[in-house]
C-alpha cells in the first residue's frame, strides 16, 4: 500500500483562507475526498473554506489557478481518474497533474494533491477515507498544503 511509511503531518490553518476544487465524477470516492479534506482543515482550525466543484478532473488546474490568482492561500484540489480501455487515462491524468504543479509554481500558492489515479474503483475506495478505506487521501492533501503554506508563509 502507498501510504506505508507516511509522516504525520500537522499544521495551524489558522487564518488560513482555503479553497477545495474537487471533480464531480465518481460521487462516492469523491464525497469521502472532501470529507477527509473538510476534516483535516477542521482539525487545523481553518475557519474560511470554500468547496468549488469542477465538471472533471480534467478542469481542476484552472480552477486552482483562478482561486489561486484571487486571493486564497491554500487549494485543495481533489480528483479520481479511473483506467479505461483507451489512453484517456494517462492523457488526463498527465495534464491534471502538469496542471496543478504549474499553478502551485507559477503562483506560489500551495496545492493540495489529491487526485487519485486508480486502475479500479477498488483502489480509489481504499484510498478515498471512507470508513472501510485503508487511506484517507483527502485528509493528506488538505494537510500537506497547509504544512507547506505554514512553511512559505513563515519564510516570507
Amino acid at each position: 500500500m502507498s501510504g506505508h511509511g507516511a509522516p504525520e503531518i500537522f499544521a495551524d490553518g489558522a487564518g488560513a483562507k482555503v479553497v477545495i476544487v474537487a471533480s464531480r465524477w465518481h460521487t462516492e470516492v469523491m464525497d469521502g475526498l472532501i470529507a477527509g479534506a473538510q476534516r483535516a482543515l477542521s482539525d487545523a482550525d481553518v475557519s474560511d473554506v470554500t468547496l468549488v466543484r469542477a465538471p472533471g478532473s480534467f478542469e481542476l488546474p484552472v480552477l486552482a489557478l483562478a482561486h489561486a490568482q484571487h486571493g486564497f492561500d491554500v487549494v485543495v484540489a481533489l480528483g479520481v481518474i479511473i483506467r479505461g480501455g483507451t489512453p484517456h487515462f494517462e492523457y488526463v491524468s498527465a495534464a491534471a497533474t502538469d496542471g496543478l504543479n504549474r499553478v502551485a509554481l507559477d503562483t506560489g500558492v500551495p496545492i493540495g494533491f489529491g487526485l487519485l489515479t486508480c486502475d479500479d474503483e477498488a483502489q480509489a475506495l481504499d484510498r478515498a477515507g471512507l470508513p472501510d478505506s485503508r487511506e484517507d487521501k483527502g485528509r493528506e492533501a488538505a494537510e500537506a498544503a497547509l504544512a507547506t503554506w505554514n512553511i512559505l508563509r513563515n519564510l516570507l
